[in-house]
């Protein structure tokens, strides 16, 4: 599961004082430019990872066929795969910690690298479920990911608290993940899964929210460079929302391959 990174909450409490119309047309253009940068990102996701799924020659740099103690023949990882599963993480820390570090270009070069490691890593979905269902399932998440984005944007409410609450939430959920790594229960995977929907469904709503707030406060001062590092940074996090919304809705009503 990716984790998604985050930084303390920021109210724009005064918006006096600011050209109201510049401000809000620059606002709807950085909202437009994170959004384009996390689109393009889970579409080069989407096509890293159905291409090593189709493509027998990178297919088989990651996985290979091997006979189970069963006597079954399953797909087994290689160390490439379990680089890429690991990757993504390493790339989410590098960007956490060095986006005021690094240069516009190096950020924007981690992102796509990220996207593409994140694309390796998520290769087993189209052998775990169908495709129609993997289409589907994306549909859904995009559509739920859109109304609650809307929401953290144009809601009145402080979603501060209920950041929190969501962050408090995904740790617990990773802790029974680990735990049912061992216990194996349906039962609390189910749970999971449940609980996982509505924590990044949560999330994406204040991340939007907060995002927002960032810009009408300190957007003015953010410069050319800063708005260039600060806007892939956001659309990282909608981006980690997005993945594991549709990650967890997989698990919930995805349909499983026969084979």
């Amino acid at each position: 599961m990716a984790i998604n990174p985050n930084n303390s909450y920021r109210t724009a409490q005064a918006y006096a004082g600011y050209d109201s119309a510049a401000l809000d047309a620059g606002l709807r253009s950085y909202m437009l430019r994170v959004y384009n940068w996390m689109a393009s990102g889970l579409v080069l996701t989407g096509l890293i990872a159905y291409a090593i799924f189709a493509v027998p020659a990178l297919h088989a740099l990651f996985y290979t066929t091997q006979m189970n103690a069963a006597g079954y023949m399953v797909q087994a990882p290689t160390i490439l795969s379990y680089i890429a599963i690991f990757a993504p993480l390493a790339f989410v820390l590098v960007l956490s910690f060095g986006v005021n570090k690094l240069s516009t270009t190096a950020v924007q070069a981690l992102f796509w690298v990220f996207c593409g490691a994140m694309g390796a890593s998520l290769t087993t979905i189209f052998m775990v479920y169908t495709g129609n269902s993997i289409a589907e399932v994306f549909f859904i998440t995009a559509g739920t990911f859109a109304g609650t984005s809307l929401y953290g944007y144009t809601t009145g409410r402080n979603l501060a608290s209920m950041g929190s609450f969501m962050m408090m939430g995904l740790i617990g959920i990773i802790i029974a993940m680990v735990v049912n790594m061992f216990l194996h229960s349906p039962a609390i995977q189910f749970a999971i899964s449940i609980l996982g929907v509505l924590i990044f469904t949560g999330l994406t709503a204040y991340d939007t929210q907060r995002i927002k707030a960032d810009y009408m406060q300190f957007g003015s001062s953010y410069g050319t460079a800063m708005a260039g590092k600060r806007s892939v940074y956001d659309a990282l996090q909608l981006y980690l929302n997005f993945i594991n919304l549709f990650l967890f809705l997989l698990q919930l009503f995805g349909q499983r391959n026969n084979r």
